[in-house]
């Protein structure tokens, strides 16, 4: 875990947790373009667009539908090595990500950024795009998340995916999922998130009009 930018104090009113691949990172041209290059480098003819459209879950998962299963590590850590050099320059921005730190930041509250990407990467993604985070953690998803989000004081998480609701429910956080990856706002509300936005746009009108003095309420 990383602190990118230490508070001056334990003082904040309240922290919120963001998923970072779809939620603050457009990260759907950079997956791509690794999974292209492993393809090129192997023979393995991978549809990249069905790999975008399962972004979320942990690196293994996804080279399981293309690797055999003795394969996979080694492939993992190719996949790891080729990271920084091809995907970090083809990441962006998710609307409205960095408005949304912004808004946290302004009514005196800590970021603290949770990814089911690795440490390294994580870091590095965050750092490319200028993200303001108080720590960021890589290497988790769905309820694994949750120790990290409860060591932070997490009161509320911030994701695309049901995994990140499964992470909010674990850290007894308000789970409020942005319909920005593969999960409509249909399917995320069957799921059970508390709360449903179109996309990071409308977080600081949300985090403005439901945060109360004794924490948060999703209605």
């Amino acid at each position: 875990m990383l602190d990118l930018e230490p508070p001056a104090s334990s003082g904040a009113s309240f922290t919120v947790g963001f998923d970072l691949d779809l939620t603050l990172a457009d990260t759907r041209a950079a997956i791509g373009a690794v999974y292209a290059a492993l393809a090129a480098e192997t023979g393995v003819p991978i549809d990249t667009d069905q790999v975008v459209g399962r972004i979320g879950p942990p690196l293994e998962e996804e080279l399981a539908y293309w690797f055999p299963a003795d394969e996979v590590p080694v492939m993992a850590a190719r996949y790891r090595a080729i990271y920084p050099d091809v995907a970090i320059p083809a990441t962006g921005l998710m609307p409205g990500a960095v408005a949304a730190l912004d808004a946290v930041r302004a009514r005196g509250g800590q970021v603290v950024v949770v990814s089911g990407k690795n440490q390294a990467d994580t870091e590095r993604t965050v750092r490319f795009l200028g993200l303001r985070a108080d720590a960021v953690v890589g290497g988790l998803f769905g309820a694994d998340k949750g120790a990290a989000l409860r060591a932070h004081g997490a009161d509320a998480y911030i994701g695309d995916h049901t995994g990140d609701v499964d992470a909010a429910r674990a850290a007894s956080a308000v789970a409020v999922a942005v319909a920005t990856g593969a999960f409509d706002s249909a399917a995320l509300t069957a799921y059970g998130a508390d709360v449903v936005l179109p996309d990071l746009l409308a977080f600081p009108e949300w985090l403005g009009g439901f945060r109360t003095v004794g924490g948060f309420r999703t209605a």
